[in-house]
């Protein structure tokens, strides 16, 4: 069985970066990501400093903007309101979810699409679901596809199943599937005979958000296996929704957890950043010649 690692796929994404910096004119400012947190969870920050070394080490720059927990919604949208019209951001991640007394969902619309790095925009969502290639689909549904197309695993014409149906990894990663011209099931925990189905992919994703709800017995022979949970079991270890022990006996590949998806997501969080900041500055040259 092949283990497919985040590290390699996150340096691939790293030289497609580099490259495409390398097209902006000499002197340009490097392009600047607004990273916005409301509070102190652990996982908010615990991934942020795994975000700004990453955008870091593909030769960017994040700047960081923590408030209160306890900051009044209204102020709160004052604030990020100054942060999303800034010229000087190229994009945008905010944490979510946000504390209960806030809408999330308003922000949802306040961020402005061409700086919404993580795919959270209405807008984004739907260019998505249209398969159009200029939208942000979220970081985590890219990634997978970034793992399979480094590796050079065939997608197209592949019976896909997706486990999970969130707005965040299933839905959008079964429309970048269809856009690569596989076959694609959504199940979620609902679904009846979940095991019957996914032994029937030969390209597996578990999203569920469950620790080891799959194992070998709900995989297929030869089958990729793309596990994007992450989740902390009972011995406080990291771990994914699939349970590795015995996978090898079937699948032909597997991402592992840590070390897969999850190391992958940050560079794709990245590679957007670079790709919003070139979009602006095309923006800007074009409109600086009409005028």
């Amino acid at each position: 069985m092949i283990v497919l690692k985040g590290a390699e796929v996150s340096a691939r994404l790293k030289e497609d970066v580099q490259e495409l910096l390398g097209r902006f004119p000499v002197g340009s400012r490097v392009p600047v990501a607004a990273i916005v947190r409301v509070g102190e969870r652990p996982d908010d920050v615990s991934y942020e400093r795994n975000v700004i070394k990453r955008i870091a080490a593909f030769g960017m720059e994040a700047r960081v903007y923590v408030f209160p927990a306890d900051i009044p919604a209204a102020e709160f949208v004052r604030e990020f309101q100054t942060i999303n019209e800034d010229k000087e951001i190229d994009g945008i991640l905010l944490f979510r979810p946000l504390p209960a007394h806030m809408d999330g969902r308003l922000f949802e619309r306040l961020i402005r699409p061409e700086k919404d790095l993580d795919g959270i925009s209405p807008v984004n969502a739907a260019k998505v679901f249209a398969g159009e290639a200029d939208g942000f689909a979220p970081c985590t549904a890219e990634a997978v596809i970034e793992v399979l197309k480094a590796y050079e695993l065939p997608i197209e014409g592949k019976r896909a199943v997706i486990v999970g149906r969130s707005m965040v990894v299933g839905r959008p990663l079964a429309m970048l599937l269809l856009r690569e011209n596989a076959t694609v099931t959504v199940c979620h925990t609902k679904t009846r005979d979940l095991g019957k189905i996914c032994r029937e992919a030969e390209i597996l994703v578990a999203a569920a958000g469950r620790a080891g709800m799959l194992t070998k017995d709900e995989t297929a022979e030869g089958a990729v296996v793309i596990d994007v949970g992450i989740n902390v079991d009972q011995n406080g270890k990291l771990c994914g929704d699939m349970v590795w022990d015995g996978l090898e006996t079937a699948a032909a590949a597997a991402t592992p957890v840590p070390g897969g998806v999850g190391a992958v997501t940050t560079a794709v969080l990245a590679k957007h950043l670079a790709q919003a900041a070139w979009r602006s500055r095309q923006t800007m040259d074009a409109s600086e010649q009409e005028a």
